[in-house]
């Protein structure tokens, strides 16, 4: 079977092929489009089809579009509760009108597609799957979390034998995930794409307003939850300007406390109703990694693994995988995130001519980088597939030296970000429990938090937040040998397992995806180094 997978409503607009089973590509429309979430500048628009990444997906799988045995698209406007219009921004009306052109759209941006192999999956259904079936183990327990799909914002359940098995959904207007967006946006920042902002910002806080919230947002027993009405000014005003106060602080902590608490009251119904050893996370909510390892360390499941495009944009590839499954085939577990673009050293090579850069090759580009960062420079890590959602891996990142605790305001101005934001530590996985514990290891996709030891806090101090975590990602040189054997020459000249790794980008740009997108992000920049491919460029 040779299925495509679409996201074109909301936000974060993707694609996804899968051949056989086999995940092939992967690919958000920003990284082709260069707009942030893949959306217009605006008023909120509820659909971008992901013309781009599409058709470079299917490349990517050699198909051609009339060559495709189905079509899943993320949403299903049939079970849209139009009474709940004026809920978010979006307009219901236009949303479910979108949908149901969308066949006759994607045949026009596909010439060859048959609009009639289009099928619609349900929203969190899509979610599900992304999780569940892409997991390295078998059926699991899955719970997905968000702001809303058709007319819900929750789903719960297990998959059998590859089938899904609903056991419990919370319709709108309640909403984790819409509650946690308008507390972002009271805080000043935007609604639908900053809410990792607040988590950072919780960290500075302590939930002083948990007595009260607990009225507000509370488990029902039954699998659900609700999300009464908050009057936000009653505990903090309206951020203008990004002047915070210790009360926003304190908010954003109680509302995330609170956030996690209902979660784990979710997973310990959700096993009790299973029975099931794993548990599989994908939906927006899924991106909140304090609340992930508070399920990982409190939770009854063994294990916790969680989509990496758990956002929208992973909805291409669920809808993909559930129609996959309902066609009879399982698909083989997802290995890595690199499901995206890549460039051979002949290619990049071509580009670095064509755009009258000087450059170097080097003989081995992770020694040279290693040499650079135990020098304290920042380097421009461009290396393989781009990364499917939004962490970069050792693909596309930003990469500085963690003992200096001053790169931690040096990247944050590079990247033009909140200083209250802390950077990631990229750590060979043999290493990795000698220095953080609580969260999960490996966690090779920086989907957990872990406490640093009290003994390297003073050693790694660009990557240790403000409360003594850090969102750790692991690397195993038998999945990133170039990175590995990074991390391992860095540790020879400093004595340092680690480095600090953030996503390669500026703020309000998506993140690097093309040759031509790094040489802007480094000639842009105060960036010392980028490393791409086998080839060197330096700061004049």
């Amino acid at each position: 079977m040779r299925i495509l997978g679409i996201n074109a409503i909301f936000h974060d607009p993707a694609a996804a092929v899968i051949v056989d089973g086999e995940i092939v590509a992967a690919a958000e429309e920003e990284r082709f489009s260069r707009r942030k979430h893949g959306k217009r500048p605006v008023p909120f628009s509820a659909w971008e089809l992901p013309e781009q990444s599409a058709r470079w997906c299917l490349d990517r799988a050699g198909i051609r579009p009339e060559e495709l045995d189905a079509v899943g698209y993320s949403y299903d406007p049939k079970l849209v509760d139009h009474s709940l219009d004026g809920l978010d921004p979006g307009s219901e009306e236009t949303r479910t009108d979108y949908a149901f052109r969308a066949p006759a759209f994607l045949a026009a941006a596909l010439p060859g597609l048959d609009p009639t192999k289009v099928r619609f999956v349900r929203h969190h259904l899509a979610h599900a799957a992304s999780a569940a079936l892409a997991a390295p183990f078998g059926d699991s327990a899955v719970l997905v979390a968000d702001g809303r799909g058709e007319s819900h914002s929750y789903l719960a359940g297990e998959y059998r034998d590859g089938k899904f098995v609903e056991l419990a959904s919370q319709r709108l207007p309640h909403s984790l995930g819409l509650m946690y967006e308008d507390l972002t946006e009271h805080l000043g920042f935007a609604r639908s794409s900053d809410e990792y902002k607040v988590m950072a910002l919780a960290s500075y806080g302590t939930p002083r307003f948990l007595d009260r919230f607990r009225e507000l947002v509370y488990s029902t027993g039954d699998g659900g939850f609700r999300t009464e009405p908050v009057d936000w000014d009653s505990f903090a005003p309206a951020v203008v300007g990004g002047e915070f106060r210790r009360d926003h602080a304190d908010l954003a902590a109680t509302v995330q406390r609170r956030l996690e608490d209902v979660l784990l009251e979710s997973i310990s119904w959700l096993h009790g109703q299973t029975g099931k050893r794993d548990l599989t996370l994908a939906g927006g909510i899924a991106l909140n990694c304090v609340a992930n390892t508070r399920l990982h360390a409190e939770g009854p499941f063994e294990r916790i693994w969680v989509q990496p495009a758990a956002g929208d944009a992973g909805t291409a590839l669920g809808a993909a995988l559930q129609l996959a499954a309902e066609f009879g085939e399982r698909a083989t577990p997802m290995r890595a995130a690199g499901l995206g673009r890549e460039w051979t050293d002949q290619e990049l090579e071509t580009i670095l001519r064509t755009a009258k850069v000087a450059y170097t090759r080097s003989d081995d580009v992770a020694a040279d980088v290693a040499r650079a960062l135990a020098a304290d420079q920042v380097v421009a890590w461009f290396q393989g597939r781009a990364e499917f959602g939004p962490r970069a891996l050792g693909h596309r990142s930003l990469l500085a030296h963690p003992g200096r605790a001053e790169n931690l305001e040096r990247l944050n101005d590079v990247k033009g970000r909140e200083q209250f934001r802390p950077l990631a530590p990229m750590v060979l996985a043999d290493r990795a429990a000698e220095i953080f514990g609580r969260g999960p290891l490996p966690s090779p996709y920086m989907l957990f938090i872990h406490d640093v030891a009290p003994e390297w806090r003073a050693r790694i101090p660009a990557v240790t937040h403000v409360d003594g975590t850090a969102r750790v990602q692991t690397v195993d040189p038998a999945d990133s040998p170039v990175v590995a054997r990074m991390l391992a020459e860095f540790d020879r000249f400093t004595g340092l397992p680690v480095v600090v790794n953030t996503s390669l980008n500026t703020a309000g740009r998506p993140m690097v995806d093309s040759p031509r997108d790094a040489l802007e992000c480094f000639g842009s920049a105060p960036i010392d180094l980028l490393a791409i491919g086998s080839f060197l460029v330096r700061r004049a």
